[in-house]
C-alpha cells in the first residue's frame, strides 16, 4: 500500500485529526498535487487547536502555495489560503476570548465567595456580640434587681420607724413650650372701644387681608404693636380679638416661657419662640407685661441686658424679619420700655387703650350681669356713675354687690334678686383704679413727650382735664 493511500485512510478514520491532514498535505505536495495539498492544509488549520502545530501548518501552506505556477491558479490558492488563514485567526480569537471570559468568571466567582464568606463571618461576630451583650444585660438586671430588693428592704425598715407620711415632689424642670391657641374671640365680643377697633383694623388687620394692595406701597403685614394704658382696660382681650379677626395663629408668650436662671438660656428661649412663630406664619405673638423683658437698659442690671438685646435683634436684626408675624405687646408702664424697642421698625405703633367710655361701660354691665339672678337693673344709670372705671373695676363692683345680697339672704332667709340699689350701694364705696395711672401718665406727658409717643394720652387728658 502506498503512503498516500495510507494517509487517506487515516484522515477518513480521524477527520478531526489536524496532524493526519497535515502529513497528507505534505505527501500530496511532494507528489505534485498542489491543490489537494492546499485543501488538506486548510482542513488541518480548521481542526487544529495547538498553536505550535498551527504555525507549522501555516508555514507549510505558504510553501505549497509558492509551488503553484499558473498565475490564475496561484491567485486562487492564495485567496483561499488567506481566507482560511483569516477564519483560523478568527477561530483562535474566539477561543482565546472564551478562555478569558471563563477566567474572568472564575475570578468573579472566587471574589463573590470571598465576600460572602466575609459577610457571614461579620454576621457571626455580630450575633456573638449580641448574645454577649444580652448576657451582660441579664447579669446587670439581676444585679440591679438584687440591689433594688436590698434597697427596698432597707427602706421598708426605715419607713416603719416614721409616723408621718412623706410626699415625693418631682423637682425636675418641665420643658417650656409655647402653645398655639385656637381663638374664636372677635371685635364683637369687645365692649366699646370703637376708635381703638378702627385703628387696629387699619394698622393691623387690613394688611393681613389686603397683602397685594399693601405690597404695592411696600407696606408689610406684620411688625410690632404696643398696647399701653391703665390696668384692667382690656389690653389682653383686645389682642385676642385682633388675632381672631386676622384668623392667624396666636402665641401668648409668658414671662415663665423665657426667663431662666442660667446664663444664655433665656436668650435662647426667646429666639426659639420667634423662630416657631416665623415658621408658622401668618401668626401673632402676644407679650403681656412686656416691660419685664423689654425694660430700659439704662435702668436694668447687666444680666438682664442680654434678653433685651436678643429681643431687639429678633424684632429687627440683620438676619431676622417680622414679615407676616405680628408682635403685639401690652404694658401699663410704656415709659419703662427700652427706647430702642419703641422706635420705628420694632414697636413702631403705640396704641393707647383708654378706660372704657360710657357706651362701653354699659355693654360691660350687660355682659357681666347677663348670667346672674337680677331684676330690672338700670345699666345706663350705672354707666353714667362709673366714669374712669375700668372693666376690672366694674366687675369688682358687681362682685361686691353680689356678696352683699348673698350675706343678706343668708341672714334673713329671704331670697331675692340683685337690683340697681344693690349696685349703687356697692358703687358708693369704690373709686376708679385708673385715676392714679392717669395722673402718673400726666407727668410723663408733660416732661417726656418730646418725641410725640404719648400724644394719644395727651389728647385724652385734655378732654377730661376737669375730672382728673
Amino acid at each position: 500500500m502506498e503512503k498516500i493511500e495510507w494517509l487517506h485512510q487515516m484522515v477518513e478514520k480521524n477527520p478531526q485529526d489536524p496532524q493526519a491532514h497535515y502529513w497528507l498535505a505534505k505527501e500530496q505536495a511532494e507528489n505534485g498535487n498542489i491543490f489537494e495539498a492546499v485543501q488538506s492544509l486548510s482542513t488541518a488549520l480548521s481542526c487544529c487547536q495547538n498553536d505550535k502545530l498551527q504555525k507549522e501548518i501555516i508555514q507549510e501552506l505558504s510553501i505549497v502555495s509558492m509551488k503553484l505556477h499558473e498565475p490564475v491558479s496561484n491567485e486562487m490558492v492564495l485567496t483561499n489560503v488567506q481566507e482560511d488563514s483569516i477564519e483560523v485567526e478568527e477561530q483562535i480569537l474566539e477561543v482565546q476570548e472564551e478562555e478569558v471570559e471563563e477566567q474572568i468568571q472564575v475570578v468573579q466567582e472566587e471574589e463573590v465567595e470571598e465576600q460572602i464568606q466575609v459577610v457571614q463571618e461579620e454576621e457571626v461576630e455580630e450575633q456573638i456580640q449580641v448574645v454577649q451583650d444580652e448576657e451582660e444585660e441579664q447579669i446587670l438586671e439581676v444585679q440591679d434587681e438584687e440591689e433594688e430588693a436590698d434597697y427596698l428592704v432597707d427602706q421598708k425598715e426605715n419607713l416603719s420607724l416614721l409616723k408621718t407620711k412623706l410626699k415625693v415632689i418631682d423637682g425636675e424642670e418641665k420643658p417650656r413650650t409655647v402653645q398655639r391657641k385656637s381663638h374664636h374671640v372677635t371685635f364683637e365680643d369687645v365692649a366699646g372701644l370703637e376708635d381703638l377697633k378702627k385703628t387696629i383694623t387699619l394698622r393691623i388687620i387690613s394688611p393681613f387681608y389686603n397683602k397685594g394692595l399693601f405690597a404695592k406701597f411696600k407696606k408689610k403685614s406684620g411688625g410690632g404693636v404696643l398696647l399701653y394704658g391703665p390696668p384692667g382696660c382690656g389690653k389682653t382681650f383686645i389682642a385676642r380679638a385682633t388675632a381672631g379677626e386676622c384668623k392667624a395663629n396666636f402665641y401668648p408668650v409668658h414671662i415663665t416661657d423665657i426667663i431662666d436662671p442660667y446664663i444664655g438660656v433665656s436668650e435662647r428661649n426667646l429666639k426659639g419662640i420667634f423662630d416657631k412663630a416665623r415658621f408658622q406664619k401668618p401668626s401673632i405673638m402676644f407679650f403681656d407685661e412686656v416691660d419685664t423683658i423689654g425694660f430700659s437698659r439704662s435702668k436694668s442690671s447687666a444680666t438682664h441686658r442680654g434678653i433685651i438685646d436678643t429681643f431687639l435683634s429678633e424684632m429687627e436684626g440683620i438676619d431676622t424679619s417680622t414679615d407676616e408675624v405680628l408682635v403685639m405687646a401690652a404694658t401699663n408702664t410704656p415709659w419703662d420700655v427700652d427706647n430702642a424697642l419703641k422706635r420705628p421698625g420694632r414697636f413702631d405703633r403705640l396704641i393707647f387703650v383708654a378706660p372704657p367710655d360710657e357706651e362701653a361701660r354699659k355693654q360691660i354691665f350687660q355682659l357681666k350681669l347677663s348670667d346672674r339672678f337680677t331684676e330690672n337693673i338700670d345699666v345706663e344709670l350705672l354707666a353714667q356713675k362709673t366714669e374712669f372705671f375700668s372693666g376690672a373695676d366694674i366687675e369688682n363692683v358687681i362682685e361686691i354687690a353680689t356678696e352683699n345680697v348673698l350675706s343678706e339672704i343668708l341672714t334673713t332667709g329671704n331670697e331675692r334678686p340683685l337690683n340697681t340699689d344693690d349696685m349703687l350701694e356697692a358703687l358708693s364705696n369704690q373709686q376708679p383704679s385708673t385715676l392714679d395711672w392717669l395722673r402718673t401718665a400726666k407727668n410723663y406727658v408733660r416732661y417726656s413727650n418730646q418725641g410725640g409717643l404719648y400724644n394719644d394720652i395727651e389728647k385724652y387728658l385734655q378732654k377730661h382735664s376737669r375730672s382728673i
